[in-house]
């Protein structure tokens, strides 16, 4: 519905707009620090696990996932567990396609 598009677009600024639109986008790019400050600015809680694991939680949904190291450079497989952890989330009910497509 259009109150929980308006409140994912107010809680994002435009960084994490643009990077929202990375994960969503083909090629698929992005850099882990972004990706992280937008799962932040989405609501996610961040559970550090041992060595470079972690798990985020959004919606009740939980997803583990690798910090790439040594670079910050987020691979292809990061970004694409990314897109299907918001959109287990319910993030897309909320965000049209066109905004996403931007």
């Amino acid at each position: 519905n259009n109150d929980s598009k308006k409140c994912y677009r107010w809680l994002m600024n435009s960084k994490h707009q643009k990077t929202l639109q990375a994960i969503f986008s083909n090629p698929l790019n992005g850099k882990w620090p972004k990706v992280e400050a937008l799962l932040f600015a989405l609501g996610a809680v961040k559970t550090e696990r041992s060595g470079s694991a972690l798990s985020f939680t959004l919606n009740g949904v939980r997803e583990d996932f690798h910090r790439p190291h040594p670079n910050k450079a987020a691979f292809r497989n990061l970004i694409k567990d990314t897109r299907q952890f918001l959109t287990n989330a319910g993030l897309l009910a909320g965000i049209t396609k066109a905004f996403l497509l931007a």
